[in-house]
């Protein structure tokens, strides 16, 4: 420090720069590989202690060290603003977890806004050549039908459910067609051989929509005519439910509303059919959010089974509430106010549940079309919701901005959600291989919430993988490396040399003069 001083007050600033390059220059070729090999190796010892604490914070905090400083310290530093809350603490949920009882983990259910094979899976299928459906998913709905539309009395008494229990079974669809009509040839009325043709013969909605009228009033008739049989009301509540959503498919949305209503009002113990959920989506359409919130009300309850159009919607809602004013700076800076507040804890609510969704409704992961049956809190039920839900979402203003920059802060919450939960049960570790025997397989099955490690920690690791294979190097080929570390150090002083020249040329040397004595 002093030869620096001594050197300051008695040379010129020109002079002093030059001098200390070229004697870095001097420095750098006087080196020598055993310098190299000492230098690699103590930078690539310091990289590995850094990796190696990174790794075990992110492990304990589910997040990186150096992310946190930089964002809690620095930034508000950078920036002029008072020390708030950092955007790590902010979009927080507090509260304490609670034990919750065992449930079967991979129950599958049936999509309840499940597609149209004839006119929506086929259609895809003729302009992509790829299958949507899997084998798997197809034979869970023969197994659905069999069982929902038919039951072992009936067959001794009506011969055309015997061939349509053999139809659903059918692989080919052709096969289910041609049994679809032998059916209507032993009984012209056969209201399940009806809903099988507008299932899968039908191309058009509209067409759908005609066959499943005949066997509506095939259907109804029948029940005149006999005993009620319980295959006969479930067929019965089937058709309804079809016929209100190919309203909703042809743009009538307020008689699809009206149709589901009554359909829930006759049949309420039907609950397990999921059939609010029809009823949300399509008063989301009419952007009745009163409505939506009333249904909410009474189907969001703790004691009845959760699913991502319950928990997504709700979080949407409250969303609505404050996402068109929404800024993250703003609320890094003033904290949230309480509206705020519960709308963040209710998108991390939702992705609790089912964390899949996000990437789909921010678009970061590309869409197809659902399967036939879900798996809730899995990557189909992610599919499901978003195929139908997302242009709810974009026609709030803000929604998918606040999700955006709330969505992630559930596993800062949650560092180990496969092994504890938060307002849930920890999340099902089944879930993917569920999810790929019923999604096709030219869709990349979703593993998240499998987190994924920070920038920090890969930068800190390549680091010290880089500074391990030089030493390395270095060791094995020391005069070889030494060459190099020298040619490489002159070539990165060659900009500093320029620079000096420019600045000498630029500025007049009493200039230089007068500023080393001050």
């Amino acid at each position: 420090m002093r030869i620096f001083l001594t050197l300051y007050f008695l040379c010129d600033v020109d002079e002093l720069c030059f001098s200390l390059f070229a004697k870095a220059s001097v420095f750098l070729n006087t080196l020598t590989p055993k310098f190299y090999v000492a230098l690699t190796g103590t930078s690539s010892l310091i990289s590995g202690l850094i990796l190696i604490f990174e790794w075990c914070y992110f492990r304990k905090y589910g997040t990186s060290f150096i992310e946190q400083v930089s964002v809690s310290h620095l930034r508000p530093l950078l920036s002029g603003g008072e020390g708030g809350p950092s955007p790590a603490g902010l979009f927080s949920v507090s509260g304490d977890s609670e034990s919750r009882p065992s449930v079967s983990e991979c129950k599958v259910w049936r999509n309840p806004l499940n597609l149209f094979r004839g006119s929506e899976y086929s259609r895809y299928t003729w302009v992509t050549g790829k299958e949507p459906l899997t084998y798997y998913d197809m034979n869970l709905s023969a197994q659905d039908h069999q069982t929902f539309f038919s039951c072992d009395t009936q067959q001794q008494l009506r011969p055309e459910d015997a061939v349509m229990q053999k139809a659903w079974r059918e692989r080919n669809p052709q096969s289910r067609i041609k049994a679809a009509y032998q059916a209507i040839e032993l009984n012209s009325e056969c209201a399940s051989a009806y809903v099988l043709l507008a299932e899968e013969e039908a191309t058009t909605i509209a067409e759908a929509e005609r066959l499943f009228k005949q066997a509506l009033r095939n259907g109804e008739q029948l029940l005149v005519i006999q005993n009620i049989i319980i295959s006969d009301t479930n067929l019965l509540v089937y058709i309804k439910r079809r016929l209100a959503m190919c309203a909703r498919k042809l743009g009538r949305v307020k008689e699809a509303v009206k149709m589901i209503r009554e359909l829930m009002k006759e049949f309420p113990l039907l609950g397990m059919l999921n059939i609010h959920e029809n009823l949300l989506e399509a008063l989301l359409e009419m952007q009745a959010y009163a409505d939506v919130q009333a249904v909410l009300a009474k189907y969001d309850d703790i004691s009845l089974p959760k699913s991502a159009t319950i928990c997504y919607t709700s979080a949407l809602l409250k969303a609505r509430a404050v996402s068109d004013k929404f800024s993250p700076e703003a609320a890094s800076r003033r904290g949230l106010s309480t509206a705020e507040m519960n709308a963040v804890e209710a998108i991390h609510r939702a992705v609790e549940f089912n964390p899949h969704v996000p990437k789909y409704l921010l678009e970061m992961k590309s869409l197809i079309l659902p399967p036939e049956h879900i798996l809730k809190r899995g990557d189909s039920e992610a599919v499901a919701y978003a195929f139908f839900h997302l242009q709810h979402w974009k026609r709030v203003e803000g929604a998918l901005n606040l999700l955006h920059c709330t969505w992630e802060g559930t596993f800062r919450m949650i560092p180990y959600p496969l092994e504890k939960g938060h307002l849930f049960y920890p999340y099902p570790g089944c879930t993917e291989s569920a999810d790929r025997e019923l999604l096709p397989s030219f869709h990349e099955v979703s593993v998240y919430p499998k987190k994924e490690l920070p920038f920090f920690i890969l930068f800190t690791a390549g680091l010290c993988s880089f500074t391990a294979v030089l030493a390395m190097l270095t060791h094995q080929f020391p005069e070889l490396m030494g060459v190099f570390a020298k040619a490489f150090f002159s070539t990165l002083f060659v900009p500093l040399g320029f620079f000096i020249d420019k600045m000498e040329s630029f500025m007049p040397a009493s200039f230089w003069h007068q500023l080393s004595r001050i």
